[in-house]
């Protein structure tokens, strides 16, 4: 399984714009797409002094699946114009990472 992760940045102001048009609007837009090998979505929201932090990791089976996603160079990163509205600042580039199994151990 690939990890393809992307940052965003906004400002305190406008991190729920950005997370609401991320939910309502960009999220369900690739969903309905049927990618073969598209697994699952997440995001993560964290905030520093002076902006909030948007992490979006996208899981798909293979490199192959995410560059039939992606139907260019598939390490550039696609933001909506929605998105591009409200945030301060975003990485242009995906990164791509292969996810390894983790062994769960209970410590009593």
């Amino acid at each position: 399984m690939i990890a393809r992760i992307w940052h965003g940045w906004t400002t305190h102001e406008n991190a729920d714009a950005y997370y609401q048009a991320l939910t309502s609007e960009v999220i369900p837009s690739i969903e309905p797409m049927n990618i073969e090998g598209f697994r699952k979505i997440e995001v993560l929201r964290r905030g520093f002094y002076d902006e909030v932090e948007f992490i979006t990791i996208m899981y798909f089976d293979s490199i192959e699946n995410i560059k039939a996603f992606t139907r260019e160079d598939y390490e550039t990163a696609h933001v909506p114009e929605v998105a591009q509205k409200v945030l301060k600042r975003w990485d242009e580039r995906s990164q791509h990472y292969e996810v390894e199994n983790i062994i769960h151990v209970d410590v009593m």
